[in-house]
This record gives structure tokens, sequence and C-alpha cells, in this order.
């Protein structure tokens, strides 16, 4: 699990670490000092293959000019049996490494040694995760926000897997409460309109409207009669809920596993309710000093927490007095918790009860107001909200067709739902577009998704891939096959469209590094889309079959490693590797 790419930039402190040593007993570079500073990849060739800012960082301690300090480190700097050809100042003291081909052949003898696990890594420890993401509601077909949460969720679980980390998927199903409530109103006004007619029921104003509702009530009514219109309404509501749940719940399952999806646990937010979980949470809350009674409800201080939090930070009494910071309702007059106070004793369960280290939360943007109370909450409960729960906020989707906006909306039941979606484009096309930046909104083109052409980006990518099996099959059928690596002369590779393909391939364990501590799998889509550009441009620029013997063997080899990276570049976000297109 060698991360070659960060492997070189550890060389390139070495390297100047050392020269700082010699230039020191030299009397060339005050002694006594530290050197530090930033390698980083530079964006444009010309800059070299990697940029240190050491001398920039270490002009105030050695009260020298960085150019002037950038020359003496150069002039010291041994790269002999090193990963590099050269080392030259630029710009205002940037000093710029060149990689040898010792690097570039190291990169795919290791690629090769380690197989489809090359870009994994030990940064999780083994810790334990809990991603949760979607947990829709389960009044009705999942939409374009679950679409996308759902991608980013299950990509980034990936991620973390990849990354070292023990992961869990969970699917929190809101099966209490008012939205539920509302769903068992819904479902019997249409239940009662079908039989006794459409006017004679009015249906709620703030109910569901969807078609999927009337298609719930003719259900019931099918499976039970009309018997449950003599029932009082809370029986009829419990029947029709628990119906409606019980037809709902496997729909979503069944959507969510033709997305590519599969979950380790389904949580209801029942069971919290079931066991008493909820009330002991709050005890607990109240034991600490955090709850108070007004007007009958039970309320938690989160002014007082968020205060508290926000002091640490540096914020002053004048600044904070300006947040406006409200307290929270927990427990309602009536005797009914509120959805915080669940959401709560959740995550309360997922970092007490079940051990995870860390729970990480896919949200839609419209939660961002939810997200310190909950941090407060827990940190309350003295679990470390601050540090143990993560929460990546998506912006919203806008669809459009032929140009236009497809409005949506789930209340009216005008809407795009994700079983709608999947019926007009392919998977992989849904699952590509909705990985990009989590804070970012989307503008997904319907039209776009379906094309076949290089416009389309996931077609773009996968059609790399099948482009390298259908020449590596042709090859093999002109009695061409893809050399073992020790009989592969690597040293031929000098090509520049070569030695650029060879450095994408390395910088994929550094993406899943990244991915992994940024919490954003949207990089892994950039990563494939740069390696799919970088092989297409090798492939027209690099001749194979009509090289010569050695180099078309190390071109083959080239290829072959390409296709096996970018395989699995794809199947970390849930996408497939095509052999023909």
């Amino acid at each position: 699990m060698a991360n070659m790419t960060a492997l070189a930039k550890e060389a390139v402190n070495e390297i100047l670490n050392n020269a700082y040593e010699r230039a020191a007993l030299k009397g060339e570079l005050p002694a006594g000092n530290v050197l530090n500073g930033n390698v980083e990849i530079p964006k444009d060739n010309a800059n070299g293959d990697l940029a240190a800012n050491h001398a920039m960082a270490g002009a105030k301690t050695f009260h020298m000019a960085p150019v002037k300090i950038a020359g003496v480190l150069t002039a010291n700097a041994e790269l002999e049996g090193s990963w590099f050809s050269s080392v030259e100042v630029a710009g205002p003291g940037f000093i710029n490494f060149r990689f040898s081909h010792k690097w570039y052949e190291d990169v795919l003898k290791n690629i090769c040694k380690e197989g489809e696990g090359f870009c994994n890594s030990d940064e999780g420890n083994g810790r334990k995760v809990v991603v949760e993401f979607v947990s829709a509601n389960p009044t009705g077909p999942m939409h374009m926000g679950n679409a996308r949460g759902g991608v980013l969720g299950d990509a980034l679980a990936s991620v973390l897997e990849r990354a070292g980390y023990e992961v869990s998927r969970e699917f929190y199903v809101n099966d209490a409460g008012n939205q539920i409530e509302k769903f068992a109103e819904s479902i019997d006004a249409r239940y009662s309109q079908l039989i006794l007619g459409e006017d004679s029921v009015e249906f709620p104003e703030d109910g569901y409207h969807g078609e999927d509702i009337r298609e719930l009530a003719e259900l019931f009514r099918a499976k039970f009669g009309d018997e449950y219109l003599k029932k009082n309404a809370s029986e009829r509501h419990e029947a029709m809920a628990k119906f409606g749940l019980q037809t709902n719940i496997p729909k979503m399952k069944a959507d969510l596993s033709r997305y590519g999806i599969e979950y380790d646990k389904w949580f209801f937010e029942s069971e919290l309710h079931n066991t008493g979980y909820i009330k002991e949470t709050l005890d607990k809350l109240t034991e600490r000093g955090y709850t108070y009674e007004k007007d009958g409800a039970l309320w938690l201080k989160t002014s007082e927490i968020l205060s508290d939090v926000l002091k640490k930070e540096g914020k002053s009494e004048k600044e904070i007095e300006k947040l406006d910071l409200k307290d929270d309702v927990l427990k309602r007059a009536n005797g009914f918790y509120t959805y915080f106070a669940a959401d709560i004793a959740y995550h309360r369960n997922k970092l007490e009860v079940r051990g995870f280290d860390r729970a990480i939360n896919v949200w839609g943007a419209d939660h961002h107001g939810h997200v310190a109370r909950l941090k407060g909450a827990l940190d309350a409960l003295g679990l470390d909200g601050e540090h143990r729960l993560d929460i990546v906020l998506m912006q919203l989707v806008k669809l459009t067709r032929n140009g236009e906006v497809v409005r949506m909306s789930k209340r009216t039941g005008k809407m795009i739902s994700l079983s709608n979606l999947l019926d007009e484009i392919p998977v992989d096309a849904a699952r590509y577009f909705f990985n990009s930046r989590p804070e970012s909104a989307v503008e997904f083109d319907l039209d776009l998704a379906v094309r076949q052409d290089s416009e389309n980006p996931v077609y773009y990518v996968q059609y790399a891939h099948a482009r390298i099996c259908t020449m590596l099959d042709n090859l093999a059928n002109d009695g061409y096959t893809v050399p073992d690596i020790e009989n592969t002369d690597l040293s031929l590779l000098t090509d520049a469209a070569e030695l650029d393909l060879i450095k994408q391939l390395a910088l994929l364990p550094e993406e899943i590094k990244n991915s992994a501590r940024d919490l954003d799998p949207s990089r892994i889509n950039r990563y494939d889309t740069e390696l799919a550009a970088r092989f297409h441009k090798f492939y027209t620029v690099c001749r194979i079959k009509d090289a010569p013997d050695q180099l078309r063997n190390a071109r083959l080899f080239l290829a072959d490693t390409v296709r096996k990276v970018l395989k699995i570049a794809l199947e970390i976000t849930g996408i497939s590797a095509p052999e023909n297109m």
C-alpha cells in the first residue's frame, strides 16, 4: 500500500533537510534551525513534477532572501540514487524537482505487486465509522435529493473503507412522529374518498398529495375492503400507517438496490420510542443540568451549550449575542417527543451504545441550522460531538431537459422520483453526475446523461476502459499479449504522454486519502476523468501494435495497468467498467 506520490514528497523533504545540514556545516546557512515547508504538485509541468516552498517558509528564520536560501539548498542537494533527476530554483524561491525514470518504473512495479489494494491505506487505522445517508421519510417515493445523497454517502463509505476505516452504511427510518400521522391521515382521506366519493371527504391541506398515496389507499381497500370506514380515526390511522410503511419500505430498498446501494443496517426511529431510549437520553441531559421545564414542555439549554462552544472558539459576548441563539423543545406539553429529541438519542446510540468512533451524516443543505445544535447536544452528553460527528451538507439538484428546468414538488406529487429517473437514464450516469462537490448545486442534464459521446463525462471515462479492453483483445488475436513485468523493459517509456499517464496512475492513493480527509468522494470522479483524458492522449500519440517489439510490450503493459486502475477507481464510486461499448 505504497503511496508513491506521498513517498516522493517525503523524499523531497529528506533531500532538502540533508541539504540544509550540509549547508549549515559549511557555514552557508545559519545552523541550529529547523527547515520546514510544503511539497506540492505544480499545475504546470514546466515547473517540475514537485515544487517545495521551504526556502520561502524559512526566510524569516534564516534572515535571508528566499531565492538565496533556495540556491544554497539546491547546490547542496544530493540526488544520486533518489527518485529525482534534477532540482532547480524558480520564481521567488520555489525549489522544483523532476522525477527520474526510476520513480516512474517503481510506480508501475508497485501497482503490479499490490494489485487491487495498491491504493488502500491504513489512515483510518481500523476506527469504526457509521455513514448515514438518504434516510428519506418513508411516506412516498425518493426524490432527487435522496438520489444525490445516496451516491455521495455510498461513495464516501467506499473511500473510507479504502482509507482503512471499518465502515457501516446506515439508513435511519423516520417511522414515528408527526409526518407518519400526516401520512396516515392522507391515506385515510383517499380511502374514504374511494368509498364515499371524491367530494364527500376533504383532503388535508398539508397532507401528501402524490399519486402514490392514492395507490396505497386502493391497495389498503383491496386488502381490507370497506370495514375500516366504521372504525375510529385512531385505529384507522394506526393500521394505515403500518400498511403504508410495510408497502413503501420494501420499495425503497428495491430502488436503492437498483441504484447499487446496500445498507448494513436499517435503523427504525420507533425503536428509540419503544425501548424508552429517548426518555433515558433526556433524563441524562437533565441530570447534567442541560434541560428545564417551561409552559409544560421540556427544553434543552441550546443557547447556553452553543455559547460555551463559541467562547472556547474565541467569540466575544457581543458576537454571540448577535447570533440570537434559541433553546429547543425536547418534549412538548402534550407529552410527545420532538424530532430533535429523537435525533439526539439516535446519535447517542451510535456513539455510546454501538461504539462507533465517528458518525458521518449526509444531509441536505436545508439542515444547516441543525448541525451545531446536534453537535452541542452530544457535547452536553459528554460524547464530544464536535469531533466525533461530521455532517456533509449537499446542495440542491436542478434537473433540466431540452434546456428547460424540470419542476418538482413532493407535496403536490409533481416530481421525478429516483425510480422515474432510473427508468430514463443509466444507473452509472446517475451515480457519476450526482457524485459532484457536495457544497455545489448540481444541474443534471437528462439529455446529456444518455448521450453516447465524449460530451457525456461518464461515457468518456467508461469508453477509455472499453477502448483498452478492445485494443488488448484485438492485439491478442494478432498474437501480442500483455507481458509479465519481468519481461517488460519499462525504461523504454519515455514519451511525455506515457510519463503523464504514469503520474496520474500514481495519484489514486493520494486522492483516496484526501477524499477521506475532506469527506468529498467527488475527487475520485475528477481523478477518473483526468486518467481517461491522459489515456486517450497516450493512445493517440503513442503507436502500440506497430512499435518495435520491446516498446510495444512496455506500452501494452502500461495500457493494461491503466485498465486495472481505472476499473478500481470507477468501482469505488459504484460505476461499472464495461469491456465494450
